[in-house]
């Protein structure tokens, strides 16, 4: 995948929606935030909304997969953050029920669908990325687990790097704030 579409999904003030035949974006999120209790659900689960309910309550990361090109009505509320505060308190109402809302919930949705065609109302409410690996993605891939067979001391290297790089990037950026 790109990481373009990590830079969105991670600043979008929306949930992302992400296409995804290969499951790329999956293990990508499910990688990302295996830290955090990430919730897996479906929307064929016959419990995926008191799941989801604990989730936004404990602000647990949740993952809904395979979704379809229509999304339940159910959450609606969640994809368009409709929050409010009473004494202090954020809440949501989810269905019938009203529950707090916590701010470190977040919420992915995949779909299997190679070419998914969403209505307006649902393209307006999410982030639509589209995961589905490019010739270039491919041969980066394929690049690095060659590398990491034949040099893995070269591999580590790598990585080691990119997460030095990104480090420096957000303290450059730290460093910046505090002087402006």
């Amino acid at each position: 995948f790109s990481v373009d579409n990590g830079i969105i999904v991670d600043n979008s003030r929306r949930w992302p929606l992400m296409i995804d035949p290969q499951t790329q974006a999956n293990k990508w999120v499910k990688n990302m935030e295996k830290g955090n209790k990430l919730g897996v659900i479906k929307l064929t689960d016959a419990n995926y909304v008191r799941s989801l309910e604990n989730a936004i309550q404990f602000g647990s990361p949740v993952l809904l997969e395979n979704v379809g090109e229509e999304l339940d009505a159910i959450l609606e509320p969640i994809l368009l953050k409709q929050t409010y505060k009473s004494q202090g308190v954020e809440y949501l109402r989810l269905g019938e029920n009203v529950i707090e809302y916590s701010s470190d919930f977040r919420f992915y949705i995949t779909t299997r669908l190679r070419n998914p065609h969403y209505l307006p109302e649902v393209a307006v409410k999410v982030t639509l990325l589209n995961f589905m690996i490019t010739p270039l993605g491919l041969q980066d891939q394929l690049l690095s687990i060659v590398a990491a067979k034949e040099k893995p001391e070269l591999e580590e290297k790598k990585n080691a790097l990119i997460l030095e790089s990104a480090a420096n990037k957000r303290q450059l950026k730290e460093i910046e704030d505090k002087i402006l």
